[in-house]
């Protein structure tokens, strides 16, 4: 057992709960440049949320996450991602752990229909 596994669950989720009223504050910080620099976005703390618990569907997680529906946070604070955007997140979801496969489903609708097919309809 790890550290992080003695880690209390009161504790843990109080970390958690800043963690994602940081990133409701910090609008700036785009999904996008998010998985570009670290693998997961806020889509993916939703997955996660509805991977612990399987009752809580997936856009109320996400609800949960921004504090309003996903369609409403997306067009008021996500734009257009560039090319660079888009090389610099698959090569961070690169090194993520071959285990977390759910992370690759985080980028469903997380990003402009712009998005290339290959990451939109994988195996295109």
């Amino acid at each position: 057992m790890d550290d992080l596994d003695k880690l209390d669950d009161a504790t843990a989720a109080k970390a958690f709960r800043r963690l994602v009223r940081h990133l409701r504050h910090r609008t700036d910080a785009e999904n996008i440049d998010l998985m570009g620099l670290a693998g997961f976005c806020r889509n993916c703390l939703a997955d996660w949320i509805t991977e612990a618990d399987p009752s809580i569907a997936r856009d109320e997680a996400r609800r949960i996450i921004y504090d309003m529906p996903f369609s409403e946070w997306k067009a008021k604070h996500q734009g257009e991602a560039t090319p660079e955007q888009i090389a610099r997140m698959e090569a961070s979801i690169a090194k993520n752990d071959p285990g977390e496969d759910a992370l690759d489903e985080a980028l469903d609708e997380s990003f402009p229909a712009s998005d290339p097919p290959s990451m939109t309809e994988p195996g295109r």
